[in-house]
């Protein structure tokens, strides 16, 4: 029989959410300029309900139909959170989320956009880039963004930032989170998504208005069934 985790009280969470926004001082940022998405990936919704009960109300879910179960869940529940799409989002997946979340993290393509601009006019988004140039990320090129951007906006999408992921093996993120920011002035855009719980305070220093955070809050992720 699988075990499911019990997840940590509200006042625990609390207490974790307090110290990230300690560091987030120590980072030379004031904690209020900066949204935390909580993510939920892989946990039961009752971790939900006790971030929610904490006052974390951005979530976030990789998996197109661990959001919509999850959602449902939620909703079950009588819990209104705001859902952050946060994984590599395919196509033919739109539809099942289209009305469910409140910002989709991760469109990286034109056929994204035309898809999302069919399933959900008017959705509010970010823009995926790829600033570490790494194969295996999902993001479209730095150089493709403002391009990509000016689509969504001529689709009737509203475009609320830009997001990315930092580099892998060991390499410093600073140059791929300054990169970001860079872009985001130029796009003209006000949200930076950008920064996880190993790197957020380079992130917050480098600009973010936005962190995604998973296992500095719940602990360690669960493997996925």
């Amino acid at each position: 029989m699988t075990q499911h985790p019990t997840a940590p009280s509200p006042e625990v969470l609390a207490a974790r959410l307090a110290e990230i926004r300690e560091r987030i001082t120590g980072a030379g940022v004031d904690p209020d300029q900066v949204t935390v998405v909580a993510v939920t990936k892989t946990f039961p919704v009752e971790f939900a309900a006790s971030a929610m009960a904490a006052g974390l109300v951005d979530l976030g879910e990789n998996y197109a139909q661990d959001l919509a179960t999850r959602a449902d869940e939620a909703e079950a529940l009588r819990l209104t959170p705001r859902w952050h799409f946060i994984g590599g989002l395919q196509r033919n997946k739109v539809k099942l989320l289209a009305g469910r979340v409140s910002l989709w993290q991760t469109i990286d393509r034109s056929s994204l956009v035309a898809e999302l601009a069919k399933r959900d006019p008017g959705a509010r988004l970010l823009v995926q880039v790829n600033t570490t140039g790494e194969a295996q990320k999902s993001g479209c090129d730095p150089a493709a963004a403002p391009g990509l951007v000016d689509e969504a906006r001529d689709a009737g999408l509203d475009v609320a930032g830009l997001m990315t992921i930092g580099p892998t093996g060991g390499h410093h993120p600073a140059p791929a989170f300054e990169a970001l920011r860079e872009l985001g002035h130029r796009c003209e855009t006000a949200e930076l998504s950008m920064g996880m719980s190993g790197d957020y305070e380079l992130a917050v220093a480098a600009g973010a208005t936005m962190i995604r955070l998973g296992s500095s809050l719940f602990g360690p992720r669960q493997a996925r069934p």
